[in-house]
């Protein structure tokens, strides 16, 4: 019987043979890879590499310029905090130390439970909320510090 992960690499292969011989096939073909896995891991890119007549350098550069490509799972909740000028100069770096010391994780990872992924962002266009954090699709604004243990206690339920 295969495994979970093992399943997956079937369908991968699926997805290269559809793919395969197509202009510019990478890019879908990736996109189907980031819905499958939930990110782009090593193993896969090779595979698609070497399926679609690509090089590992190709399939990684495009995997970590486009934010919609992640190289590792992310978290049922995404954390993301705004560093840029109207946040950062309100105190979001100390918000997003102490988010990273409540769940015990850094920026761009996840935690080892797998419910949050951390993120620093640059503007997100909520300037007069700042600082602000979002949790998915969910607004903090004008938070402190002292804030961050209580907003997350209801996502850690």
């Amino acid at each position: 019987m295969a495994t979970k992960d093992q399943e997956k690499y079937l369908e991968l292969e699926k997805i290269i043979e559809e793919h395969k011989g197509l202009p510019g096939a990478l890019m879908p073909a990736m996109q189907k890879t980031q819905e499958l896995f939930g990110c782009v891991p090593l193993k896969a890119q090779q595979m698609l590499a070497d399926g679609l007549n690509a090089t590992l350098s190709e399939v990684y550069g495009i995997a970590t310029f486009y934010s919609q490509f992640n190289l590792e799972p992310k978290g049922e909740y995404v954390i993301s905090v705004c560093l840029g000028t109207a946040c950062y100069v309100k105190g979001a770096q100390d918000i997003l130390d102490r988010i990273c010391e409540e769940i015990e994780t850094m920026p761009g990872k996840t935690s080892a439970d797998g419910r949050f992924t951390v993120e620093a962002t640059r503007c997100i266009g909520a300037c007069g909320l700042a600082p602000v954090m979002t949790i998915n699709e969910e607004v903090h604004g004008r938070i402190m510090p002292d804030d961050v243990p209580s907003i997350l206690a209801k996502y850690k339920k």
